[in-house]
């Protein structure tokens, strides 16, 4: 039986300087990477990564009313992938640089909705596709004031044209068992969601209980 820590753990690693192969949106490096293998042995390989960076995603539900802001906007990878290219989303944003992934929260929160949180929690962090970039998302959860985000926002600055939906959390949920939806933090959000929606309270404290 393999007793060891069910977690992720460092690596006996050692890398080359990167190799810079293409700057687009985000810089596309190539790595030469000397591992040690579980015999010991050296293992060699060559790794390309997209470098992703942080990004903080925030679940905004507005508990007096019981209910969800998602947003809508159109994703070029989502349109190339399925065709679906209106993709329905929690607010999400990149960690910029001096800022904490729970300022980055707030600040996407304001940007995207329009409306900041009265209260954050943090919830867990995940990669999203660790095969080719180094991209880690901060998941929070989020007090808002629903009845104060516009049915629309524009953000030039950004290119960014989003449409927001004011939802149940009921609805929104079991639009999970639909399989409609391919946005992973929308998914992991709404699954945390069902499995924790009695503790969102306490986590918000007073702000984010229901009147």
């Amino acid at each position: 039986m393999d007793d060891r820590k069910l977690a992720d753990l460092p690596a006996d690693v050692t890398l080359s300087a990167p190799e810079l192969l293409a700057k687009g949106y985000r810089p596309y490096q190539r790595y030469q990477v000397a591992l040690k293998g579980l015999n010991g042995e050296p293992i060699a390989q060559q790794r390309d990564v997209i470098k992703g960076g942080k990004v903080a995603a925030v679940i905004t539900v507005d508990l007096a009313r019981d209910e969800i802001v998602l947003i809508r906007q159109f994703r070029l990878s989502a349109h190339l992938a399925n065709g679906n290219g209106e993709l329905l989303e929690i607010v999400a944003g990149r960690v910029e640089a001096g800022e904490s992934p729970a300022g980055a929260a707030r600040r996407e929160c304001a940007e995207e909705i329009r409306v900041a949180p009265s209260a954050l929690a943090e919830l867990f962090s995940y990669l999203t596709s660790p095969g080719i970039t180094d991209e880690e998302v901060t998941v929070f959860v989020a007090a808002v004031d629903a009845t104060q985000v516009p049915p629309r926002v524009v953000n030039p600055a950004e290119g960014e044209h989003i449409e927001t939906l004011r939802v149940s959390i009921d609805a929104a949920i079991a639009a999970l068992a639909q399989g409609t939806m391919r946005s992973g933090p929308l998914i992991m959000g709404l699954q945390w969601l069902a499995l924790n929606r009695g503790r969102v309270a306490t986590l918000l404290g007073a702000s984010g209980r229901a009147r």
